[in-house]
């Protein structure tokens, strides 16, 4: 792909590195605002997708809302709430912890991560970020009498049902299919494609299943993400806004009157997709969160430098 140039790495006054990527801004009535790189290009959306695959789970009888839902949406920091939430889940579902087939891993927050270690646990399938959506999959798979052993296999019908609405959503057909780091199945669209789903989301209609997963995300951010999380202080700044953040450099965000963006950073640096992402709201005139839209770096613990949009989103 011909990713261009989308944010700088400032010491001071010195261009120490660069990230490229691309990235897709839409109008609330779908036409391109601002491409930069391929945003036509199928890339893999990683955890941006998981919205998408909520939804399918509401509309295959996921019957969980609030909280419970925005979890199903998470990629989140293994918090106390956040496994508790976890628990909750499966046990409404009549299963416990062992039903889950994502990959052990550590908690990916801070403090969570130091609380785990120091009470002398190591990588479990409940901590890794992404055991909400594992169990709400097992969860829907008990509402609909599938097998829970196999969900996360290709051709279940769980997945079958999470393809349809990923590609309903993207208003196109899956380019590419892997294996997500979780193990779950992972459907490739294009940045364009994630846009328009995102937009889909954050403007539906009251009463509308896009609706209920959008309206959970905003309302409960921090089950979305965690403390103190990008993604969570995105979606409290920009009032309306559903976002989601994916591994190697994915973010996507969606607006209640149909905008929306998304990116790639090409190198997956997780440190320049947020700057990217506000960069892009910015061109559709909306105001993030200041602290979101340059990320320090540091020299001896103080503040020397940071990384910034390049000229490409802000000019």
């Amino acid at each position: 792909m011909a990713h261009e140039l989308v944010a700088e790495v400032w010491r001071g006054e010195f261009l120490e590195s660069v990230h490229h990527g691309s990235v897709v801004v839409l109008a609330p009535d779908g036409t391109t605002r601002l491409s930069v790189g391929q945003p036509a290009a199928v890339a893999f959306p990683r955890s941006a997708n998981k919205p998408f695959q909520a939804l399918a789970l509401v509309r295959a009888g996921y019957a969980e809302r609030a909280e419970l839902l925005a979890l199903a949406c998470a990629s989140h920091s293994g918090e106390h709430f956040h496994l508790d939430g976890v628990r909750r889940i499966l046990g409404r579902a009549g299963l416990d912890v062992d039903a889950l087939r994502c990959t052990p891993e550590l908690p990916i927050g801070e403090h969570a991560l130091h609380a785990h270690l120091a009470a002398g646990r190591g990588p479990e399938p409940i901590t890794m970020n992404c055991s909400g959506k594992h169990a709400a999959m097992l969860a829907t798979c008990v509402v609909n009498g599938w097998s829970t052993a196999d969900y996360l296999d290709l051709d279940h019908p769980l997945q079958l049902a999470i393809r349809a609405t990923v590609e309903e959503c993207a208003s196109e057909p899956v380019g590419a299919v892997g294996v997500d780091g979780c193990g779950a199945p992972l459907f490739g669209i294009t940045l364009a494609g994630l846009a328009r789903g995102f937009g889909r989301l954050a403007s539906a209609a009251p009463g509308t299943d896009e609706h209920t997963v959008a309206h959970a995300m905003t309302t409960y951010p921090e089950w979305v993400g965690g403390t103190g999380r990008d993604v969570t202080r995105l979606m409290h700044g920009v009032p309306g806004a559903v976002a989601k953040d994916g591994a190697e450099g994915v973010f996507a965000i969606g607006l209640p009157d149909g905008s929306a963006a998304a990116c790639k950073i090409a190198d997956g640096a997780r440190r320049a997709q947020g700057v990217v992402l506000v960069a892009a709201l910015r061109a559709l005139g909306v105001d993030a969160p200041a602290d979101l839209a340059t990320v320090p770096v540091l020299g001896h613990g103080r503040t020397v430098g940071a990384v910034r949009p390049s000229a490409a989103l802000t000019g």
